[in-house]
């Protein structure tokens, strides 16, 4: 949607907004493939899918044929090894216009799955669980957060004890993503003592004995099959250690700044889709005689959304600057993880305000948008623990 500014460009826009010198003909036109695969494979379906709480598995595959499930992942393994953050911003934003988070979680959930297996895994489980997942024949979940704490990855109490040539794995994981269907799980157990130290990473497989899975119905993020995971004596070969023992927590940390920018990225581009319905409702519907839009209260909202937006674009591709230059700039991404998520929250809100009762019906991106601004701000971070971190590497 043109949002017909004067001067041809709006700060909100998905396409016509200023593009700087980072986006390049290729990621346009990788955001024109994805693009025609999202309107013909998915928006159609949307609103099917979240009442029934679930996609087709075969979607996988068909994300998989056009390249989504394989971007930035090594081409030995079926993927395409673009080392650029700015695919995955064009990615987030596409995806986004759908307006259901759920979908695109557990459609991508691999993304946070499998780069603990690609980083420090054996060669043997790459070539064993990689390809099958980048082919979207196998789906690869991963399990952290625990019903005792969520942020405090540190602390984290499901326990795996050496037993032979196998661990024995007791305890349970919570609000999983991909939980249910999912064929791989990567795991974060207790091998050793208190504290990071201690972690490892093991891969769990859906049919191990003792390993069971119940659904979770949520505010938002219908269509994601998240789960609670139990683990009851549950054996697991040693082979199917994940780097070495006691060493699993570089393995969690070393995904959460990429994941952080994608998250950053899904969040400014949800409210871009809050501010374009929005006013498209707004020039459409009139209220005492003359268009919403042309009431001075609500040109206001749009003005400080668009505002908003602008800045935490800019504020993404700062980020994206450095870390292409090969910087690890925890600070920032932090903040800027905040940042996105407060945006999208404000955007999402005054979306509704305008839009009025058509927004709190079913069918209605902003309504879901809505339904999902919680999710986003907890996800991948906390707002307080992003902010704690941020103090920590400012030296506060």
């Amino acid at each position: 949607m043109s949002s017909k500014f004067s001067n041809g460009q709006s700060p909100v826009d998905f396409d016509n907004r200023y593009m700087g010198p980072l986006y390049t003909d290729d990621h346009r036109a990788w955001r024109a493939t994805l693009r025609k695969f999202v309107e013909a494979e998915m928006m159609p379906h949307v609103d099917e899918w979240e009442e029934a709480g679930e996609f087709p598995r075969e979607l996988y595959k068909k994300a998989a044929e056009v390249g989504l499930l394989g971007l930035g992942f090594p081409e030995e393994y079926g993927g395409t090894p673009v080392h650029d953050p700015m695919y995955s911003i064009v990615t987030a934003e596409e995806l986004a216009r759908l307006g259901a988070g759920g979908i695109n979680a557990s459609l991508m959930v691999h993304g946070i799955g499998l780069p603990p297996v690609l980083a420090i895994g054996s060669a043997a489980m790459k070539e064993r669980v990689a390809p099958q997942v980048l082919a979207g024949e196998k789906i690869h979940a991963l399990g952290i957060t625990e019903p005792s704490g969520g942020s405090d990855v540190a602390n984290l109490k499901t326990r795996a004890v050496r037993d032979g040539d196998d661990y024995i794995v007791n305890g349970s994981k919570i609000f999983i993503t991909g939980g249910m269907r999912a064929d791989y799980y990567t795991i974060a157990v207790r091998t050793g003592g208190p504290g990071a130290r201690g972690i490892s990473l093991l891969l769990l497989e859906r049919d191990m004995k003792g390993f069971t899975r119940t659904p979770l119905k949520k505010q938002g993020w219908w269509s994601s099959d998240t789960a609670a995971l139990y683990f009851d004596d549950v054996r697991v070969p040693k082979e199917n250690l994940i780097g070495e023992e006691n060493n699993g927590f570089i393995g969690i940390m070393l995904n959460f700044n990429n994941e952080r920018i994608g998250l950053a990225a899904s969040a400014v581009a949800y409210a871009r889709v809050c501010f374009e319905d929005a006013l498209a409702w707004a020039r459409e519907r009139e209220t005492f005689g003359k268009r919403l839009a042309d009431h001075q209260v609500i040109r206001h909202k749009f003005a400080e959304m668009a505002r908003q937006i602008a800045a935490t674009q800019a504020y993404l591709e700062q980020c994206v600057v450095r870390v292409k230059a090969g910087e690890t700039p925890v600070a920032d991404l932090s903040l800027l993880k905040v940042q996105a998520t407060l945006t999208m929250e404000f955007c999402a809100r005054e979306a509704m305000q305008i839009m009025g009762g058509a927004s709190y019906m079913r069918g209605c991106r902003v309504e879901r948008i809505y339904r999902e601004v919680r999710v986003n701000a907890i996800g991948g971070g906390s707002e307080e623990i992003m902010r704690d971190l941020a103090a920590r590497q400012l030296g506060i």
